[in-house]
């Protein structure tokens, strides 16, 4: 999109849709959201993008913030004047976070709900509606340490927000009896069901004491424990009554009934109930029933077991994340040298109180979680950790905490914006926070302050200051008056730090101003985070020289690994079109140059290994230097001082992108950086000194020893990203019969020659000439001239789906595709729909059996939802939330398994369900259509999405990732007349749609023979905000009478 007018039109519409303005770290991320692909600022001669946008001061106008950051605001021409006022009325969307950074996860979703849909009827209070049950999840969150993030733009990083919506008079209500009077659905899509009254709602008055007796006779049954998420629907079956809302919200207070436990797993509100000690010990005999300490497996297996047992809870605790069962045997033998018990997995049950055992996948027993399970100890971490400790008055860094003052805490949302200040050390790196209730209320808190003493005639000077205490500063610049801590005292001279701020500063005694009390209530603002991964080497002069040049006085987002009083972070900067890692950056400070492998132009290396060949084209090389001799070395060091330990320290507890630590490699430890995060368990990792990328769970990983660290850091990667020159294709355009071809032919030799043509510093790549001998020879003879002069460059014909969504019929794929022409599109021929047997997958011979029909609730009832894509009220795709954590563990098994296969290339056809590789992820597809330039179009069936991927990154759809239902559902917003939506209001429906969470009312299904092709009409609800709920049909109803009007 190089148009300068359409690109103008394109910025105008991602800057109209926020009224708080967009800040220009964000704006590239934004503007791709919406149109898929960046600002072309260079294509249109201009080297930066703040310089491009400085020429069209009639599209935007740029603002600096108090905080230093610089904020984009469309500027209101005569044309989408109605557009801004429509967009003012809208609600603060508090997006935060880095939608481009990391994949979207979600957090794994209890196996029922708190609250089935519209059933708290008999227990809720006057004006009961879902504000109590978010409420009450709210508070086991908080009670847990954790909270919910409803700010991340990331598809399933987002809770369930629990689905009983306050319904306004005018708007449809949910099918939900006694409360409501029910309607039948209209038969017409476009219809406008009629509203309906509620009836008020019972007493929301309890029982507590005949709650607490059921409570107590249902942790007599499962003494194990079990998920609070489950306590509602097993008090309904057994007591035939609903479990009180205001009891959840109790469960804590009942310590001497029960104990509420937060889990391992990577979900926060996962919590586990439990008898309490009185209550197992009052109910245990000596005589007959063990002691409620003792584990099934001590009291089965005698004597040599303990060992077993304590290893086992030794490598559990080092997993906080959990631990899949199968890799137990493999891990355990590695770390103690010694087998883990089979018939120890064979009954897990063997296990329960020496851990907690969970099960993602029901219908796959083997597919087990181990969690480590230490109640007592978690609970009085837990209250240790909400005490703020109490800095020391005078310390540099640490202001004094005054009683009273609420402590500063770290922002909910996992990826905020934050300042950095400055560094003396990378494990106390001084930032402030960018923000609501952060860099904002700090603006506000100095308006007041400026405004209270230059009306004050009473204010007095601070005469006598005393080390530790606060004050009022006047600043230099602006008037401004700062809130300080004072440091040293002299005869007329304070050292002072600004608390607020973060940086101290020497003045004049006279600017010292008394603090009034009302001033104290502000945390402050001055924060401290570790970065991850430096923590060796906080205090080295390169590091923090290149920390310095990078990240002092810029705003930064942080990517928060572990959340303490000085959190530990990973920073990333975001304004340039691609993110760079900061810490990583830092790390790469300490490395030597002189152990960098040479590359000057038209020098040859004899003996050169090619270690890997992407589909792409480009191949990664080995040659012979000093820092792949020293590399050699300290591996060989860290081999034989593995051997020689038993213990499990070397486990990676806290993956993070951009850490360094070893992987195996064909037996051997070799070097890998993490690249990307799949959940708590998979990742992508990267062999540095190979080029060879492959997804691994966290217990094959292990950091670097101590003793070998620094020698290990600072060897360059040795891997040599290179392609050959002079050929007829550019990289990235390669055949799979070429790649092959080129593998075979250099791939795993250790005797090649390399001549380097070309160094292009900018694409970091090297242009080579290639040769499978010791010796170089000329041109003529070189693996480059091999390969141009064969026809493994010619690509398939293009073939494409037509507009229906027939499926494919045996021997009707040959016929088109043979018929079509070099480069153009072929459709096909009508033909009636098929069974879902005729469907194909893998070879043309083998059938695919579709997986089952995922259901729906019936019309007129509702369910949770995230909606994954936005187009326009008439079309958008949503998922329902109730096994969204079936389809997160499917993709994690997807990735090990498609990551660990060798590439090998399978015919691609129209209409084929396969696994296609789309950003780091593993998919299940569609195939639409294949293109001459070995591309496919492809339809994501799990998330709706439509992309364009290369033929090399599709791969059969084994059965085992075939039974899970389809999970994206295609809709379109019903309550709303059917019209052609106009691209103001497309982009208000997604504001208000995409990416969240929402609750979604059945109005009609519309059945179709593939299960991609079914339709439904739904209303959608917001139900995140206290105060009300938001129904998306009002609002888009609202804003196309609002443009009929303006017309």
């Amino acid at each position: 999109m190089t148009d300068p007018e359409l690109v103008k039109k394109m910025l105008r519409a991602v800057l109209q849709a926020s009224k708080s303005g967009v800040s220009l770290s964000r704006l590239q991320a934004e503007y791709k959201s919406l149109t898929g692909e960046f600002i072309p600022h260079k294509q249109l001669g201009h080297s930066s993008l703040d310089g491009f946008l400085s020429t069209i001061p009639s599209v935007v106008k740029m603002e600096r913030s108090r905080s230093g950051e610089v904020i984009c605001f469309a500027v209101v021409c005569k044309e989408t004047a109605h557009v801004a006022q429509l967009v003012a009325r809208q609600r603060t969307n508090k997006k935060a976070g880095r939608p481009q950074l990391v994949n979207c996860q979600m957090r794994v979703k209890p196996a029922a709900p708190f609250m089935l849909n519209g059933r708290c009827v008999e227990q809720c209070g006057e004006g009961s509606n879902s504000r109590i049950i978010q409420g009450t999840l709210d508070e086991i969150l908080k009670a847990s340490g954790k909270s919910v993030n409803k700010s991340r733009a990331e598809p399933l990083s987002f809770f369930l927000h629990l689905s009983l919506a306050r319904v306004p008079s005018e708007s449809p209500l949910y099918h939900t009896p006694p409360m409501l009077d029910v309607y039948p659905a209209p038969a017409n899509l476009n219809e406008i069901a009629p509203p309906v009254k509620p009836r008020p709602p019972q007493s929301s008055s309890y029982n507590q004491q005949l709650v607490q007796n059921r409570l107590q006779e249902i942790l007599s049954k499962y003494t194990n424990g079990f998920w609070v998420s489950k306590l509602p629907h097993m008090y309904r079956e057994l007591y035939k009554q609903d479990f009180p809302t205001e009891a959840l919200r109790d469960l804590e207070l009942w310590s001497h009934i029960c104990i509420v436990e937060k889990t391992c797993s990577s979900n926060p509100s996962e919590l586990l109930l439990y008898p309490s000690e009185e209550l197992s010990t009052a109910k245990s005999s000596p005589a007959s029933t063990p002691s409620p300490r003792q584990s099934p497996l001590t009291r089965k297996l005698s004597g040599p077991t303990r060992p077993t047992v304590a290893k086992l809870e030794e490598l559990l605790a080092k997993y906080n994340s959990g631990l899949w069962a199968h890799a137990l045997p493999k891990l355990f033998q590695d770390t103690y040298k010694t087998k883990f018990p089979q018939r120890v997995l064979d009954d897990l049950s063997l296990l329960e109180d020496v851990c907690t055992i969970d099960y993602p996948m029901p219908d796959n027993p083997k597919k087990a979680i181990l969690y480590a399970r230490s109640a007592e100890d978690k609970n009085r971490n837990r209250v240790e950790q909400r005490k703020p400790p109490s800095p020391t008055p005078g310390e540099p860094g640490r202001p004094l905490h005054m009683p009273g003052m609420a402590t500063l805490l770290v922002p909910k949302e996992e990826y905020p914006s934050v300042l950095v200040v400055e560094a003396a050390s990378t494990n106390s790196v001084v930032i402030r926070y960018i923000g609501e209730g952060y860099s904002q209320a700090q603006e506000t808190l100095e308006d007041q302050m400026r405004e209270f003493y230059r009306q004050d005639n009473t204010k007095k000077v601070l005469t006598s200051p005393v080390v530790g205490q606060l004050a009022a500063v006047k600043a230099e610049e602006e008037e401004e008056i700062l809130r300080a801590q004072v440091w040293e005292v002299t005869a007329d001279k304070v050292k002072v730090y600004y608390v607020d701020h973060g940086f101290s500063e020497v003045i004049g005694i006279g600017k010292l101003l008394e603090l009034h009390d009302k001033f104290f209530k502000l945390p402050f603002q001055a924060a401290r985070c570790k970065l991850a991964g430096l923590e060796p080497f906080s205090q080295d002069p390169a590091v923090l020289k290149k920390f310095e040049i990078m990240a002092c006085g810029k705003i930064l987002l942080a990517e928060i690994v572990e959340r303490e009083e000085t959190p530990l972070v990973v920073l990333y900067d975001t304004s340039q079109d691609d993110d760079v890692n900061i810490n990583a950056t830092c790390m790469k400070a300490l490395q030597d140059k002189s152990l960098e492998s040479p590359l000057q132009v038209n020098s040859s290396h004899r003996n050169a290994s090619v270690t890997n060949v992407c589909s792409d084209g480009t191949i990664y090389c080995q040659l012979p230097s000093r820092g792949l001799s020293k590399l050699a070395e300290v591996l060989e060091k860290t081999e034989a001082y593995f051997h020689s330990q038993v213990t499990s320290e070397f486990l990676v507890s806290k993956p993070f992108c951009g850490k360094i630590c070893l992987a195996r490699y064909k037996g051997r430890w070799s070097r890998v950086e993490i690249t990307n995060l799949h959940g708590s368990r998979v990742l992508d990792i990267h062999f540095v000194d190979l080029g060879i990328p492959a997804s691994v769970e966290v217990i094959e990983l292990r950091e670097v020893p101590s003793p070998f660290l620094r020698e290990l850091v600072a060897i360059p990667p040795q891997a040599v990203k290179c392609c050959l020159a002079d050929l007829p294709v550019k990289v990235g355009s390669w055949t799979p019969d070429a790649v092959l071809r080129l593998r075979d032919a250099v791939l795993g030799s250790t005797e090649c020659s390399v001549k380097i043509a070309k160094v292009d510093e900018s694409k970091r790549l090297v242009y080579v000439y290639l040769y499978t001998s010791k010796e170089v020879q000329d041109v003529e003879h070189s693996v480059n001239r091999q390969i141009a002069d064969t026809d493994l460059w010619k690509h398939q014909k293009d073939v494409f789906l037509t507009s229906r969504s027939p499926g494919k019929r045996p021997g009707s794929a040959g016929s088109s595709a043979g018929s079509s022409t070099e480069g153009k599109s072929s459709p096909l021929p009508e033909s009636p729909p098929p069974e879902q047997g005729d469907l194909r997958q893998g070879s043309p011979a083998s059938p695919f059996q579709l997986p089952p029909l995922l259901e729906l609730p019936p019309v007129g009832q509702n369910m949770d939802v995230y909606v994954t894509v936005a187009c326009h009220p008439g079309h958008f795709v949503l998922q329902p939330w109730r096994d969204q954590y079936k389809l997160v563990v499917l993709m994690g098994e997807m990735i090990l398994f498609y990551n660990k296969m060798e590439e090998r290339p399978f015919r691609v056809e129209k209409n084929q369900i396969c696994a296609a590789k789309v950003d780091n992820n593993w998919h299940r597809v569609l195939v639409k259509g294949v293109l001459a330039s070995g591309l496919a179009s492809v339809y994501e069936l799990d998330y709706g999405k439509h992309e364009l991927v290369s033929c090399a990154k599709l791969q059969p759809l084994i059965e085992e990732f075939q039974q899970l239902p389809f999970q994206a559902v295609t809709a379109q917003l019903a309550g709303v007349k059917p019209r052609q939506w106009s691209e103001e209001a497309s982009i208000v429906f997604r504001n208000h749609v995409e990416k969240k969470p929402l609750v979604a009312q059945i109005e009609a299904v519309h059945e179709a023979p593939q299960p991609w092709d079914r339709k439904i009409a739904v209303y959608l609800v917001d139900t995140s905000e206290e105060e009300r709920d938001m129904w998306i049909h009002d609002i888009m109803s609202e804003f196309a009478k609002e443009l009929t009007k303006a017309a």
